[in-house]
């Protein structure tokens, strides 16, 4: 499963975020450092408010949503690439994650410690990148020094190569700027992912506020910033606050949303987080609907229908015949797979038909 890690400066809000996404109180959400140690895991459902639809459709038994795996990883102080506080552990489970949610306070409480004595969300933002990128320069420089042992040896042909890249990555993490904002083409952007450097993961700033923030948070100088400093490096930010999200999920449902429009907002927050980590781990789903149940599959963008059959069952991708599809939308605008049928709305594709976000399929196979 693909997993989104939560991070940020002891005292943000990260732990209690987790607490909201994962509805449940693993994470132990206290007022000082190192109160997560060992990164709490949570699977979180992709809100996707298709599902219900389909489910009152076909009036199926059963539902089953998109998921994200998401870690709270412990909390990372200044000198973390030198060991100090936990940064060889929390370097050690960053690099494992495919994502990375960083959780940066944009509020001001003097009842909460924060581990620079100040709130400022850019040195916060920068204390966590200049030690992920330190982190990435030591990595960088030992695969530069054997790239380059194994061009003039000649035993590896992509040595040169390697050497290419890493020289247009140096320079920019010795300036404590991550890999992510590197010019690189899509070629050499697939070998990097393959190295897992840290600062080459996709990231959202969770710029968490105060609840008097959440109606108009761009009047927030510090989520401000955030987002200016964000669309530097082509990064998302959602706005969040973390407390009032953790006390909602004590509320049913209709409370919820009754909550949330009481505040002039539309949705969770939290809600929003889900779908943006979903969909920078370069994710979609489709979906197939029937009496039985109603499930969301996960899988990357671009993937073909053989593949996607194979996330439902291996036998199915093997002896897989055609996808018999109908779009979300249509099959929803004529009530049902058959009328969608009859009017002409459904598709039979072929092992090349690339699966589309919200398409409703029903694969042909024969083992």
């Amino acid at each position: 499963m693909l997993q989104a890690g939560i991070v940020g400066l002891p005292n943000v809000g990260k732990s209690t975020l987790f607490n909201a996404l994962t509805a449940q109180e693993a994470a132990l959400a206290a007022n000082y450092p190192f109160a997560t140690i060992e990164p709490n895991v949570g699977v979180v459902a992709v809100p996707d408010e298709r599902l219900a639809v389909l489910e009152k459709l076909n009036n199926a038994q059963k539902v089953v949503p998109a998921t994200v795996e998401f870690l709270d990883i412990a909390g990372l102080v200044r000198g973390a690439s030198k060991g100090e506080g936990l940064g060889n552990q929390f370097l050690a489970n960053i690099r494992e994650t495919h994502a990375v949610v960083q959780v940066v306070r944009c509020f001001e409480d003097d009842n909460i410690v924060h581990v620079e004595g100040s709130v400022d969300p850019i040195r916060d933002i920068e204390t966590i990148q200049i030690e992920l990128a330190l982190a990435d320069l030591a990595s960088a420089e030992k695969r530069k020094d054997k790239a380059e042992r194994a061009a003039k040896s000649g035993t590896d042909k992509e040595a040169k190569r390697d050497v290419e890249i890493l020289n247009k990555i140096l320079p920019v993490l010795e300036e404590g700027r991550p890999i992510r904002s590197v010019d690189l083409d899509e070629d050499e952007r697939a070998i990097v992912k393959s190295w897992f450097f840290l600062t080459s993961k996709p990231t959202i700033y969770a710029a968490n506020v105060d609840e008097d923030s959440l109606a108009n948070p761009d009047a927030n100088p510090h989520v401000a910033k955030v987002k200016e400093f964000a669309a530097k490096e082509n990064s998302d930010v959602v706005v969040i606050c973390a407390k009032l999200e953790a006390e909602l999920v004590a509320l049913d449902e209709a409370e919820r949303l009754e909550y949330l429009k009481d505040l002039g907002l539309e949705g969770s927050g939290v809600d929003g987080l889900i779908k943006a980590a979903y969909h920078m781990l370069g994710l979609m789903s489709f979906l197939t609907a029937g009496e039985k149940e109603v499930r969301a599959w996960t899988i990357p963008i671009g993937t073909k229908a053989p593949q996607a059959a194979g996330e439902i069952h291996t036998d199915i991708e093997r002896g897989f015949i055609r996808a018999e599809i109908v779009s979300y939308d249509d099959l929803v605008a004529c009530g049902s797979r058959k009328a969608a049928l009859e009017k002409g709305l459904a598709r039979v594709e072929g092992k090349d038909y690339v699966m589309q976000d919200g398409d409703v399929v029903d694969f042909r196979f024969n083992v």
